[in-house]
């Protein structure tokens, strides 16, 4: 291409920035009804009509306004209320936006292939799933994305699915951890890519404020698929006790509350044929009715649970979220065990079968967890919270496991994407092998006194931030997540969430007097407790 043609190769699809196109390319494409056209800021054609003249083929621009979408496009997925602002019109422009995006995606041998460009599409129970399900995959469609539709299933299953179907990536209707009438999408790329506001989110978002809802026939087919027995037999896989431990006689008894989630549908179907294995059932019932909130980070969330554990006397306990993408775990004293002692616990366990390996953590976790891993031999990797962040760090480190102190817990076997399921087998392994009560195996853990997570209202971050810095710069600190400050026998972290007007405190220390004397120490400079 010389000079002085050059700039005619100015324009490009939404999605496809990298690929510019000439004027009259694009002026092809408008006159062949190519179906990126409609709402594109280079289609020429629209961009003289009047506001209340919608193109044909084509709708009135939705009620649903640019800024009122990226009201809804946050660090990780996509929430909303349901029926304002999410509606089936942001569903439809959500799903052809995404489409657009995960084909762009696609690199050379995969982009010459039709069943590459295919989008799968999950849901989970709430009330108002299955129509954002139906909006957004006539979204996918229009875009001339091939659909495979699920059904409804948990999250995790999302991920196992991306990883060994033919596809571009998948869609997750859900409302992850939040009840009625909240309700979301969360995304995952090619062989489970995360898909977050650096990876693509920001992308989708401004290509759906862009674009029309289209009416007409969809260009791509939509075909249901259930991967009930696929997906059993590789949960199960994980699920290898000894067999000397547990039996009809002697099971290991267990109460698991599904929070009305999916856990309810999905949990029977896992482990339900194991006879060694008696489970004491709380909210199996997934119809869109909470009896609790489906957030079992919630104390209030976990009365009831706590409350059967001891009367049932259970060896240990599980409280799903609503998608079923983590699980807080009760131990047989009725205790909760906080999610980095578990991931402290199932990284020791991990670690005699693959040594040497990486284990990621983030950075609210207890330095009990880095060293506990170093004693296993493994190699601990400190990374930023958000699942985008862990599971890129999870691909990039090749770790063979990783912890949130959040509940999520992610498996290089499950594509580096979270699995309370697999985790819940690597524990009954774990209890089968070592013979001994949960309580028992954590307490060597349980050395250091952590706050858990604080809440306060912070107008200032940037001048907190600064100020710890320099309060606390003969101590070891970093920016890796808002700020960290080490000493030798306390640590904090600070991180901020914007949207929400907030920091985040996580302090640790060697007992009790020092931590309380710490918080105290930093409250005054932090705000208002949330």
């Amino acid at each position: 291409m010389n000079s002085n043609n050059s700039t005619e190769y100015q324009r490009f699809c939404p999605g496809e920035e990298h690929i510019k196109i000439s004027e009259a390319v694009c002026l092809g494409r408008r006159r062949a009804n190519y179906p990126k056209c409609p709402g594109c800021p280079f289609n020429d054609s629209e961009q003289h009509k009047e506001p209340d003249q919608p193109a044909a083929g084509s709708s009135a621009r939705s009620d649903a306004e640019p800024d009122v979408l990226d009201s809804m496009f946050r660090a990780d997925d996509i929430r909303g209320l349901w029926p304002d602002p999410l509606n089936v019109e942001a569903a439809w422009r959500i799903g052809n936006a995404a489409a657009q995006f995960l084909k762009s995606e696609l690199r050379g041998y995969d982009r010459s292939r039709p069943e590459n460009a295919t989008v799968l599409v999950g849901r989970d129970m709430h009330k108002s799933s299955s129509e954002l399900a139906d909006a957004l995959i006539e979204g996918l469609r229009n875009a001339g994305a091939p659909v495979i539709d699920l059904g409804m299933i948990d999250t995790p299953q999302m991920y196992f699915a991306v990883n060994h179907l033919t596809c571009c990536g998948g869609i997750q209707v859900t409302a992850g951890a939040q009840s009625v009438p909240a309700n979301g999408f969360k995304i995952v790329g090619l062989r489970g890519r995360p898909i977050g506001t650096d990876t693509g989110l920001a992308n989708i978002c401004k290509i759906a404020q862009n674009t029309r809802r289209r009416l007409g026939a969809p260009l791509a087919e939509r075909r249901l698929l259930d991967l009930r027995e696929l997906y059993t037999k590789f949960v199960r896989g994980f699920l290898r006790p000894n067999r000397t431990a547990f039996s009809v006689d002697r099971p290991l008894t267990i109460v698991v509350d599904a929070s009305n989630g999916m856990a309810g549908r999905w949990f029977p179907l896992l482990f339900g044929e194991e006879d060694w294995l008696k489970i004491s059932r709380l909210n199996f019932e997934h119809n869109g009715e909470f009896l609790h909130g489906p957030n079992p980070l919630l104390q209030n969330n976990l009365i009831q649970i706590k409350d059967r554990c001891a009367r049932a006397q259970a060896d240990l306990g599980l409280c799903f979220d609503g998608d079923a993408a983590r699980a807080i775990v009760i131990d047989e004293t009725g205790r909760i065990v906080r999610s980095d002692l578990l991931t402290a616990l199932l990284a020791g366990h991990l670690l005699k079968q693959y040594p040497g390996s990486t284990v990621l953590h983030d950075v609210r976790c207890s330095r009990i967890v880095p060293e506990a891993i170093r004693a296993a031999g493994g190699v601990p990797r400190r990374e930023r919270c958000g699942q985008t962040f862990m599971k890129k760090a999870m691909v990039e480190a090749k770790a063979l496991f990783g912890g949130q102190s959040s509940g999520y817990l992610y498996f290089q076997d499950n594509g580096c994407c979270e699995s309370p399921m697999i985790a819940f087998a690597y524990l009954v392994n774990l209890l089968a092998e070592a013979g001994q009560p949960l309580s028992e195996l954590l307490a060597p853990l349980r050395i250091y006194a952590h706050s858990g997570e604080r809440r306060y209202h912070c107008s200032r971050v940037v001048t907190i931030i600064e100020d710890l810095a320099n309060r606390y710069e003969k101590a070891r600190v970093d920016f890796l997540d808002g700020i960290t400050v080490q000493h030798e026998n306390w640590w904090f972290n600070l991180r901020p969430v914007p949207r929400e007007g907030l920091c985040l405190l996580n302090l640790e220390a060697e007992d009790d007097d020092l931590m309380q004397k710490k918080l105290d120490e930093l409250t005054p400079m932090l705000g208002t407790p949330a």
